[in-house]
């Protein structure tokens, strides 16, 4: 009985030693797990930390980008907003062009019959009226900002004349209007009919006009 009894305590020691291995040894792997754990843990947050600095880094040019495109917005809707309000302002302020030039014809009429009569309008009581009746019809147009443009013997100006000959005539500058064939317009700042005019030509196509005419002359003489 005393042989069993030891070995019976025999053999509790050595699972007792074992179990206390055992209970060592999950210890440590618990150790080690936990210890495994936190260096995952904190190269993740390592790993994480660049990422979001990229991150901010992109939102921030992100934003520039979109700040920019915005006032670039804003300038192009100023421009078309100036634009439009231009457009506008040159809209009423032309928008009788058409009415002025259909109406020029009838004052070239009254111009016409006038020049026509030579001079003997205040002999004439219908002549006048018609004067009467040019002159009340300039004043309107002149209420609507139609002014005639001033051509005789001034410099030719082809943004306000229109040349239909030149012609050599002394003691005047060349390239003069010497001659309104017909009138220009203005409608306030903007010409909407230039003034066709007969302007001076260089003095050496004078020179070349009296040479024709000797030579001519003298022709004849000898015929």
């Amino acid at each position: 009985m005393k042989f069993k009894s030891k070995k019976m305590e025999k053999k509790l020691t050595v699972e007792k030693n074992e179990q206390s291995n055992s209970s060592t040894k999950d210890e440590q792997l618990a150790d080690e797990q936990v210890s495994d754990k936190l260096n995952g843990d904190e190269k993740e947050a390592a790993a994480e930390k660049p990422s979001v600095e990229t991150e901010i880094q992109r939102l921030e040019a992100e934003n520039k980008e979109l700040k920019d495109k915005f006032l670039r917005k804003v300038a192009e809707f100023e421009n078309y907003k100036r634009r439009i309000e231009n457009e506008q302002i040159n809209f009423f302020k032309y928008a009788n062009e058409n009415l002025i030039k259909d109406l020029l014809t009838i004052l070239d009429d009254f111009e016409r019959s006038l020049n026509f009569t030579n001079g003997e309008t205040n002999q004439n009581n219908v002549l006048e009226g018609i004067k009467l009746i040019r002159d009340k019809f300039q004043k309107i147009l002149l209420n609507y900002g139609l002014r005639h443009i001033e051509a005789l013997n001034k410099p030719f100006d082809f943004h306000l004349h229109e040349a239909l000959l030149q012609v050599p005539k002394e003691g005047v500058p060349p390239h003069t209007v010497i001659e309104e064939v017909e009138k220009g317009y203005m409608l306030k700042d903007k010409v909407i009919r230039h003034t066709k005019v007969i302007v001076s030509s260089d003095e050496e196509q004078i020179d070349e006009s009296k040479n024709d005419s000797s030579e001519n002359r003298n022709e004849k003489e000898k015929e």
